[in-house]
């Protein structure tokens, strides 16, 4: 099983541009076939292309509502300058249209300041998949843990805000890296960042993040 993760950053290049790129961001995280994709900071309007995109099915959860009722547009205006701020965020979990979702629940792990959840799915009956999006908040990823503390086979993918910084009792995170893939109870491989290369379209550097992935026996 491929799983992969990737905090979009609302499909601006980095540095951000007037232009986004998101249908190619979501094209290129989704080459291959993988099984499972995570994504983080994806604007609301877009939650109901993303299939359409990918080739997959999703389930999404809304991090942030949008501050005006008008979808799209204002972004297109500069997308490097007003990005969720009007439109909304929200966190998406893609997946192979073979597998059968069910449980799913969202949480939100930020009481206070900026709003963050954690969200996930059940696949197939059996592995269960959280998709995270925190500030670099110690509470907030013991908030994650709880969230998926009764499940024995579980991933855990998503934008930690920490770097290096895993769970307990899961696989060993990526070092220096704020963006990780978490395994409990299932073998699987290391994970890897993308280089740079692989995620530039048109010369241009996508999202200031680089995707991570990782294999699950």
């Amino acid at each position: 099983m491929l799983v992969r993760t990737w905090n979009v950053f609302h499909g601006n290049t980095h540095p951000p541009q007037r232009r986004a790129f998101l249908r190619e961001m979501v094209q290129l995280i989704t080459v291959g076939e993988p099984d499972i994709v995570c994504l983080q900071e994806v604007p609301l309007w877009a939650l109901r292309l993303v299939d359409h995109w990918s080739g997959m099915q999703h389930v999404s959860a809304v991090a942030r509502r949008p501050r005006i009722p008008f979808g799209r547009w204002p972004t297109e205006l500069h997308h490097g300058v007003f990005r969720s701020a009007l439109t909304g965020e929200g966190d998406v979990i893609l997946a192979a249209r073979r597998y059968r979702l069910s449980d799913e629940r969202s949480a939100v792990v930020s009481p206070s300041g900026l709003r963050r959840i954690v969200h996930g799915v059940r696949i197939d009956g059996g592995i269960y998949v959280a998709n995270v999006h925190i500030t670099g908040d110690h509470e907030q990823l013991r908030r994650v843990d709880e969230f998926v503390i009764d499940e024995p086979r579980v991933i855990v993918a998503g934008d930690l805000n920490l770097r290096g910084e895993g769970l307990p009792g899961f696989s060993t995170p990526l070092p220096d890296s704020i963006d990780q893939i978490l395994v409990r109870g299932l073998p699987a491989a290391s994970a890897v960042r993308w280089p740079e290369d692989r995620r530039r379209v048109e010369r241009r550097l996508l999202s200031d993040h680089a995707p991570v992935e990782l294999s699950v026996e």
